[in-house]
């Protein structure tokens, strides 16, 4: 088995350029992750909880109102390292990851969906990724609603075997947006085109090592006005209780 690396050698790249359409009814003066909880954006909160376990350098990939983005955390010195990479057109989620490629150093990395949240225990997800030799390692949620998302089965090895269609059967997880890739993955994606990691790489990549890691907190993400509310709550009372791995 290979080492694990400190996670202050490990990239994260956060996927923040979309447009949240399904959101700008309440939020339309901003990018989705700049969405304000607590007197602050919800990017913030997120790369806050993701240095409390030691991560230093962040990849942001923006797009869509990026400069909202990039005036916030770059307007203030900061303890941690954050590098913009820029989309001059929307490439979905597997396109804006291979746009930073060149920017994006350490293998294996991490990835993050910026409109949503699961508070993992990354050393743990770390270890698990490489106590199994993983290509891909895809964080899995088994309490949330299976029927509002796209969901993923594993067998007893932990071993992801499908990726499905919103359904509520009971043997299923819901994908939790929270990704360790190796440098690899970059082959598989093509350059400059709209691509998306859900559905144009996942579902044709299970014959590779990917692997499943379910966690037992609960996955919000911010993408509908319901959705945002019920996030906001849980975001205060998470913060208001201290916000560290």
């Amino acid at each position: 088995m290979k080492a694990m690396p400190d996670s202050q050698s490990i990239d994260v790249v956060i996927l923040c350029g979309g447009k949240g359409t399904r959101l700008q009814p309440v939020i339309s003066d901003r990018p989705k992750p700049m969405a304000e909880m607590k007197d602050r954006p919800f990017l913030d909160i997120l790369i806050d909880y993701l240095c409390s376990y030691g991560f230093r350098r962040y990849v942001l990939c923006v797009g869509y109102m990026k400069e909202s983005i990039k005036e916030y955390f770059t307007r203030e010195s900061r303890s941690e390292k954050i590098i913009f990479s820029d989309e001059e057109t929307l490439l979905g989620t597997g396109g804006a990851l291979k746009n930073g490629e060149l920017l994006i150093h350490s293998d294996p990395f991490l990835v993050l969906n910026g409109d949503s949240f699961c508070p993992l225990d990354y050393r743990d997800f770390l270890s698990y990724y490489f106590s199994k030799g993983a290509d891909v390692s895809i964080a899995l949620d088994g309490k949330s609603v299976r029927k509002d998302y796209g969901v993923v089965t594993i067998n007893d090895k932990a071993r992801i075997t499908s990726f499905s269609e919103k359904t509520d059967k009971k043997d299923e997880y819901v994908n939790a947006g929270v990704y360790i890739f190796n440098q690899t993955i970059f082959s598989l994606i093509p350059h400059n085109k709209v691509f998306s990691l859900e559905n144009d790489l996942f579902p044709h990549i299970i014959d590779r090592k990917v692997f499943g890691y379910v966690t037992k907190n609960t996955f919000i993400d911010i993408g509908t006005p319901e959705r945002y509310e019920k996030a906001a709550e849980f975001i205060n009372k998470f913060v208001d209780e201290g916000l560290n791995g």
